[in-house]
């Protein structure tokens, strides 16, 4: 079964940094993707960002496009997203799924992700201004 943890979120002031971290356990597809999503008070979920855990693609959504990175590191099973130059409207809970395919997640990609199987539990961003 699996499962997927979050980490790293926290508050920032506008203009900082954060990385946060996915851990990934349990899956044993041979492709499949991890996506990145935030939710902030009073909107819609929105995808952030995905990499592929088979050939290491990656998709960022245009509203966070030159200020996150996301990357993986397979030997860990876990997946960061690096987040810079914050502003309050980044200001969400972040959460990570997975169970799509490299192309089902790429082409989900920046919407809510009702079709991911598997969730963390969350990890909430606070940019202050």
């Amino acid at each position: 079964e699996g499962k997927l943890v979050e980490s790293g979120g926290g508050l920032v002031q506008a203009g900082g940094s954060l990385r946060l971290s996915c851990a990934a356990s349990g899956f044993t597809f041979d492709d499949y993707a991890i996506g990145w999503f935030r939710q902030a008070p009073g909107k819609e979920r929105e995808g952030v960002s995905c990499i592929s855990k088979s050939d290491g693609g990656t998709y960022v959504a245009d509203s966070v496009k030159g200020r996150f990175t996301i990357s993986s590191d397979n030997a860990k099973n876990t997946v960061y997203l690096q987040m810079n130059s914050l502003t309050p409207e980044d200001t969400a809970v972040y959460y990570c799924a997975a169970g799509l395919t490299t192309a089902q997640a790429m082409a989900y990609m920046p919407y809510p992700g009702y079709e991911y199987d598997y969730w963390g539990q969350g990890t909430q961003v606070t940019v202050s201004s």
